[in-house]
This record gives structure tokens, C-alpha cells and sequence, in this order.
């Protein structure tokens, strides 16, 4: 798919809230709205792993990965670890960004990252690169597990030219990522990551929008006055507006993603802070609109839960799910849907409805023809009305589910921590789904485009198609 075409789809996604139609997947949530849905067609109701039939190709990655996948510019991104070393000489835990062709799953590049001396409380080990890349043109936007933001060459050095003004690159071959310039949060801004920095960027107009990842340790908060939300020039990497409104409140990390909306004629950015709170700002001023409260009222602070799950705004309303730091486990959670034209503390006033019988959940939820699905970590899938919040149904998977649901093509695809990926028929009644092995641990969010749907497993990047695709060599 060309550039241009790549453009306008965007261009459209952000003026109203329609099911993403771009044959590309270019950031996490397909457009700046992550909504976890699309208009795709003749997507893979079935395949197999063990026998290759209907895998167009696999390619081996890290050891584990969560950096969801990205389609852009005839090519595939993700993050992932450096358990599998592409480059011989450059062993041992590393964060690591990778590129493949679409075409046929060819390595093309990456981006390595050293740890941070600092170790496990900021960078834990074996993680890898967690933020998934957002791509515009022939650049692309990520952030790595030193906490940098990073603006990246799509090419990398394939096309034999160091774009941009950062120059430091350390490897410079062919298969080498081409650095544009870095944000470095940590340093620049005082930010202190707990454990990892996670944050998927969005881009609008010229500015990139992420959190920081500022957090508390167990026994310390070196930063609360640091910045949790921040929009930076996509040209430059220079900070355009920074927010610190969830400060001494946060409870222990950030790992959720901005997402935006257009709401009454201005662009709303929504962050889902640390604080148990969701806020809404201007976009381009970087004024704090609205604010909502993620948990019922006179929770204990101990019980309180916070987003680690993307927000997502579809038909005018945002759609989010509470949860917390997948080692706190299971626990009692809640789902909104919440009104953003209002002003001010708005948890009364701006609360379209309020589920009470999801478990914590660090999944984004995916709204399609009037349904919101939702899934929580202990592995079940809700099926709700997406006007009224009516509970449909439910599944259980009976397996930690760490990604999102992914509605397209009239199926909802759902993987889960023990390496099964459910597919289900998207409608508001109960049908059993079909379970497919994946042979790993499924931590990512299927992804579409161009009529190929892209499993990220722990290990292995496939390319699943319809229709009897010859079985990979």
C-alpha cells in the first residue's frame, strides 16, 4: 500500500470515530482513536501452526515480546528482546525494535537498546522494547527501555544514509536502525520508570503524545513533580506542553497510552494516569479539560486501581477498562464509558455507564456495530452494549490475558498467556469459540492489514491468511 493512501486514511480516522479502513496498521490501535476494530474483509477464520496451513510465513524474534506489532510503508515493526540475537556481536539482554518486509517476513533491521545501569527497578531484565511504534511517512516513533523516545529512519542504513541530526549511532550496517534524534525522559526530564517504560505514542498534526512511564519504586518516589504526560514536536523531539497531574497520587507505575479524539471541533488527548484517574486535555494547548475518577467511590486506597489499559473513543465516547500491575494478579475491576464534552471533575456528570463485573484488566477494549469487548486479566471475555454498557456475555478462557480483543471481518480474536487464540463470532449472542494453538505464550494483540492478520507469539511473528495459503518453508 502506498504512503498516500496510508495518509488519508489517517487524515480520516481523525475526524470521526469509524472502524479503522487503512489496509495498513500504522501505530497500536490501528489509528489514533485505538479502537481495536476494522473494517478489514477476508481475514483467517481458522490455521495451524504445526502444519503451516494458511500461514503465509513466521519469522523468529526475542524471547519475549510484547511490543505489539505495526504494518507501515510495505513493512512490519514490533519490539521484542534480544534473546535471539540477530547480530552475533550483540549478545546479552538488550531492548530491541525490529523490522521485517511484509512481503515474505524478511529481517530487514533493528534498533538495540543497552540496559539501564540502574537495573531491574527502571529496566527489568529480559523484557525488551514494550512500546509498540507508531509510523508516519518514513518515520517512526517509539520508545525504548531506557526511556527515550525515539525517532527512527523507517530505511534504517539499508538506504545508505543517516538522516537527521543525531549522528551517535553505534552500529551503522545495513541491518542497523538510522536514528533522527532521541528524547531522553529519564535525564531530560527527571522521569523515574518504574520497572519498564511502556508508553505507545500517537501522533497528530506535528506533535507526538506519550506517558513518560513516571512511577514510585516500593520505598521511594524520586520524581513526583516529573512529567507524566507530554507532547513533543515530531520534527525536532523538543517538548511542546508536559502535565504532571497525577504527581504524589500515582499509586505505582504508568503503562498505559495517550489516545485522541475530536470532541466538539477541538482534539482531546486522553491519558489514563497512575492515579487511578483519567484525564482529558487539549491536544494542541496541552490545557487539562476534564478529569474522571476509575473507581467508585470510597474505595480503599490499597484497592484502588488505575489504567493500564489504552483508552479508546469510538461514536464520541471513551471506552476504558481499570486495572493494575499485572504481578498485583486478579482482583475486582470496573469498565466505563464516559461522556468528554463535559468540564471539570466529571466522574458524575460525564459517566455514560459503569460495569462492575469485569476482573482488573490491562486490556484495551474494541467497539464495533454497537458491542464493546472487553477482556480482564484473569481471562475473561465480556460482550457488552456498547450504548448502555448491558452485559451480552461472557467467556472465560481460564488463562491470564495479557493483550486486547481485536474485532474484524465479523470475529473477535483474543490470545491468551498459555498460547491458545480464541476467535469468536462478533455478535450479542453467546457462540463457542473456535481455539487455535499457538504453541507459545500470545502477550500481543492479533493485528490486521492488507488481508493478512500478524500473531505475535512469544517467539515467532506470523502471517496468517484466508483461503488456503501454501504452508511456510
Amino acid at each position: 500500500m502506498n504512503v498516500k493512501i496510508g495518509s488519508i486514511a489517517l487524515m480520516l480516522a481523525s475526524i470521526a470515530a469509524f472502524p479503522l479502513v487503512s489496509q495498513d496498521w500504522p501505530m497500536w490501535g490501528g489509528a489514533a482513536q485505538r479502537n481495536l476494530a476494522s473494517a478489514m474483509k477476508n481475514l483467517p477464520g481458522s490455521w495451524d501452526i504445526k502444519s503451516g496451513k494458511n500461514i503465509k510465513w513466521q519469522a523468529g524474534i526475542g524471547t519475549t515480546s510484547y511490543g505489539n506489532p505495526v504494518v507501515a510503508d510495505g513493512k512490519i515493526f514490533l519490539g521484542t528482546n534480544n534473546g535471539n540475537p540477530r547480530n552475533p556481536e550483540i549478545q546479552g539482554d538488550r531492548g530491541v525494535l525490529m523490522c521485517f518486509r511484509e512481503a515474505d517476513g524478511k529481517f530487514l533491521w533493528q534498533a538495540v537498546s543497552d540496559k539501564l545501569d540502574s537495573g531491574p527497578d527502571n529496566d527489568f531484565p529480559d523484557q525488551g522494547v514494550c512500546s509498540s511504534p507508531a509510523v508516519e511517512g518514513k518515520r517512526l516513533y517509539y520508545v525504548n527501555n531506557r526511556g527515550e523516545l525515539v525517532c527512527l529512519d523507517t530505511e534504517g542504513f539499508l538506504d545508505g544514509k543517516n538522516d537527521g541530526p543525531f549522528q551517535e549511532e553505534v552500529y551503522k550496517g545495513p541491518a542497523d536502525a538510522d536514528v533522527v534524534w532521541k528524547l531522553d525522559m529519564m535525564k531530560e526530564l527527571g522521569v523515574y520508570q518504574r520497572n519498564m517504560a511502556n508508553s505507545s505514542p500517537v501522533i497528530w498534526e506535528d506533535l507526538v503524545f506519550l506517558e513518560t512511564s513516571n512511577g514510585r519504586s516500593d520505598d521511594q518516589f524520586p520524581s513526583p513533580k516529573a512529567p507524566s504526560f507530554i507532547a513533543v514536536n515530531k520534527n525536532t523531539g523538543k517538548v511542546v506542553w508536559q502535565d504532571n497531574s497525577p504527581g504524589e497520587g500515582i499509586l505505582a507505575g504508568q503503562w498505559s497510552s495517550p489516545t485522541l479524539g475530536l470532541v466538539d471541533g477541538t482534539e482531546q488527548a486522553f491519558f489514563a494516569g497512575g492515579d487511578g484517574w483519567l484525564y482529558g486535555f487539549n491536544a494542541r494547548t496541552g490545557e487539562r479539560l476534564w478529569k474522571f475518577n476509575l473507581n467508585p467511590r470510597n474505595t480503599a486506597a490499597e484497592n484502588r486501581n488505575y489504567g493500564v489499559a489504552t483508552p479508546v473513543f469510538s461514536d464520541g465516547r471513551v471506552f476504558i477498562g481499570a486495572g493494575q500491575d499485572p504481578d498485583k494478579g486478579n482482583g475486582p475491576g470496573v469498565a466505563y464509558s464516559i461522556d468528554p464534552t463535559k468540564r471539570g471533575d466529571i466522574t458524575a456528570l460525564g459517566k455514560a455507564w459503569q460495569y462492575d463485573k469485569i476482573g482488573r484488566s490491562i486490556s484495551t477494549a474494541a467497539v464495533a456495530d454497537g458491542l464493546a469487548f472487553l477482556s480482564d486479566f484473569k481471562g475473561t471475555l465480556h460482550c457488552l452494549d456498547a450504548k448502555s454498557g448491558k452485559p451480552y456475555w461472557t467467556y472465560d478462557l481460564n488463562s491470564p490475558v495479557w493483550g486486547s480483543p481485536l474485532v474484524a471481518d465479523g470475529k473477535v480474536y483474543l490470545g491468551d498467556a498459555d498460547g491458545d487464540l480464541a476467535i469468536f463470532k462478533a455478535a450479542a449472542e453467546m457462540n463457542k469459540p473456535l481455539v487455535i494453538d499457538m504453541a507459545d505464550s500470545v502477550y500481543s494483540t492479533p493485528v490486521p492489514a492488507n488481508s493478512v492478520l500478524y500473531v505475535m507469539a512469544r517467539t515467532h511473528l506470523y502471517a496468517i491468511t484466508a483461503n488456503g495459503a501454501e504452508p511456510a518453508k
